[in-house]
């Protein structure tokens, strides 16, 4: 899909629960900077999620996919409800289907320490943290969802598929991310695969195939590590690491404690990229806990529109996406930079969030 000078269509898929508080909250600074920028976006808002499976049947009707499939990009809140399940109790997740539908490989994760938001770690250099996870986001273990079987109630099998075609593009988006992220930090930045090689013999083929891409980019660094070892040294040493392509399951559970290192899901987004199209959303949840008490942190969903933009701009609709995608991320900074602070840390709510980095756009 290359994008020209007309307005760009985008997909808004607001889900269940605070998918729906923060997508209108990100919409209205995204709108700001919008005219601003002079860029020309239609929206569509598209219903799916687990209230529209409760009340239509379906969780994502096939005319809502395709017209999604249409979008130039799609923008989703967060989709699931605890009581509202498939009959085999599994969850309802549109977000995955689309990932899969799609061919959304590449699942962006980025995890920065934004200046003032409260850290985790006491360690002086927790403030340079600044990776990206980037998880494989349709086989891996996930290639299970809905093939697995229980066998006369005695057991139970799910199978992990890693292809390499799959591993290949994965690693060739982790390296040429790692030569963009280098020409914008101004340093050399390591591509780190985490694998369990040494038991796995998927992990095996992922790690080989890792390393015959590698050779096609002999200056960028690059490495492996076993994902039990980068579990633990995300926890000692997070500054140490850049971009680290992994499997689908491994990318789930570490992107959320790295999310932990930086203040919470509340301020790590996220985007699904494939060759033609992609979806971008914060990378927490519906929070039934909160939802409807208007608490909840719009900073990821904001975040996940920076990425939108730049990836927009990469695409051919033009600097001025990409000029916006950095003030966007800019005015987050400079917000909290301030003394914003949002519910999590006792400060305030969903709107008053968003307001405050829209303060900041002129």
């Amino acid at each position: 899909m290359a994008l020209g000078s007309n307005a760009i269509n985008l997909a808004l898929m607001p889900g269940d629960g605070i998918g729906v508080e923060v997508m209108d909250a990100a919409m209205g600074v995204l709108q700001k900077l919008a005219r601003r920028h002079g860029l020309g976006l239609s929206t569509e808002t598209l219903r799916a999620g687990a209230f529209a499976y409760r009340q239509d049947g379906t969780a994502m009707s096939e005319e809502t996919f395709r017209r999604a499939e249409a979008a130039d990009a799609i923008l989703l809140g967060a989709m699931g409800w605890p009581g509202i399940r498939y009959p085999d109790g599994t969850e309802i997740a549109p977000q995955l289907d689309l990932r899969f539908r799609l061919g959304l490989y590449a699942g962006v994760r980025p995890i920065r320490a934004i200046p003032g938001v409260p850290l985790a770690l006491a360690h002086p250099r927790a403030k340079e943290i600044d990776m990206v996870i980037l998880r494989e986001s349709t086989e891996g273990l996930f290639a299970a969802r809905g093939r697995g079987e229980v066998i006369e109630d005695r057991e139970a099998r799910d199978t992990m598929v890693i292809t390499r075609a799959t591993t290949e593009r994965l690693s060739r988006f982790a390296f040429r991310l790692a030569e963009r992220r280098a020409a914008k930090l101004g340093r050399p930045q390591t591509v780190t695969l985490v694998d369990k090689a040494n038991v796995f013999t998927s992990m095996a083929f992922m790690r080989k195939v890792f390393r015959d891409v590698a050779q096609e980019f002999p200056h960028v660094p690059s490495g492996e590590h076993y994902v039990d070892a980068m579990a633990l040294d995300l926890v000692r040493r997070p500054w140490d690491f850049d971009v680290l392509p992994t499997e689908n399951m491994f990318g789930d559970i570490l992107s959320d404690l790295g999310a932990g290192l930086i203040g919470g899901m509340g301020y790590a987004p996220s985007a699904d990229i494939g060759d033609t199209h992609a979806v971008f959303q914060p990378s927490h949840g519906t929070g039934p806990d909160i939802a409807g008490k208007g608490i909840a942190n719009p900073t990821a969903m904001i975040l996940s529109a920076a990425l939108m933009l730049d990836w927009l701009g990469s695409r051919g609709a033009g600097q001025a996406w990409t000029d916006a995608a950095g003030e966007l991320e800019a005015a987050v900074d400079g917000a909290f930079a301030a003394g914003l602070r949002s519910a999590e840390f006792g400060g305030v709510g969903t709107r008053e969030v968003a307001q405050a980095v829209a303060d900041r756009i002129p």
